[in-house]
């Protein structure tokens, strides 16, 4: 399989993903709005635990939550069981099964990185109506880089690398961390190793080490921006 195309990095992870991952500032969420119409159907690719798509389905737009790893489904059916404008599609996003010109919004919300850009590029093609927007969506912290041994993209290198003509826009998005969800916030992370793995003991102590030598009264500040980039489908 291609490594762009791995649907189970976030196995065993999404309670932690749910309860940890930072989410996104109202201000970006009115700019992506701001893109589109009152009536505009959704299509939320790589929707995960649901950070994104919960913030557009409480405006009552119908919206598409496209996520093919089970994990992540059972915490987004969840997080979307209050909004029935809201539907779960259990597929890739390089085939989401959804027809053909149903949607007038794409966005990836911290998953254009996972993608084939190629094959995914062909499905918005297919399923964005005339003039559909795409959006990568994704919070980023300084220094952030590609972790070379998962050989895949950061959001950002690969939304430079999707996008012809973009708009881009960011947002700060800091987030304070107690010991416990800053753990579950680097459980979340598709790399970091899980309790049955031989290297978990390792990084847990390295972990509390961080957190010790770095935590102001119990939290730890950690300043994420917010990135938009966007355009008209082509």
């Amino acid at each position: 399989m291609d490594k762009f195309m791995n649907h189970e990095g976030f196995s065993g992870k999404a309670q932690a993903y749910a309860a940890a991952r930072p989410g996104y500032p109202d201000a970006a969420i009115e700019y992506i709005r701001s893109l589109v119409p009152s009536t505009a159907v959704f299509a939320d690719i790589g929707a995960g635990t649901g950070k994104f798509t919960e913030l557009v389905a409480q405006y009552g737009y119908i919206i598409f939550a496209v996520e093919p790893n089970a994990d992540m489904r059972e915490q987004l059916a969840i997080t979307l069981a209050v909004y029935h404008n809201a539907k779960i599609i259990s597929s890739a996003a390089e085939n989401t099964t959804l027809p053909d010109q149903s949607v007038d919004i794409i966005v990836c919300s911290q998953s254009l990185g996972w993608l084939n850009l190629e094959l995914f590029r062909a499905e918005c093609n297919r399923i964005g109506k005339s003039g559909a927007t795409i959006v990568s969506l994704f919070n980023e912290t300084p220094g952030d880089a590609p972790n070379l041994s998962s050989h895949r993209y950061t959001s950002r290198q690969a939304s430079e690398l999707f996008f012809c003509n973009p708009t881009i826009q960011e947002y700060s998005n800091p987030v304070f961390y107690t010991k416990e969800r800053w753990f579950q916030m680097k459980a979340s992370i598709s790399d970091n190793p899980k309790p049955s793995e031989p290297e978990y003991d390792r990084h847990i102590i390295q972990l509390n080490d961080i957190f010790d030598r770095n935590n102001i009264d119990g939290l730890i500040r950690m300043d994420f921006t917010t990135i938009v980039y966007s355009e008209k489908l082509k």
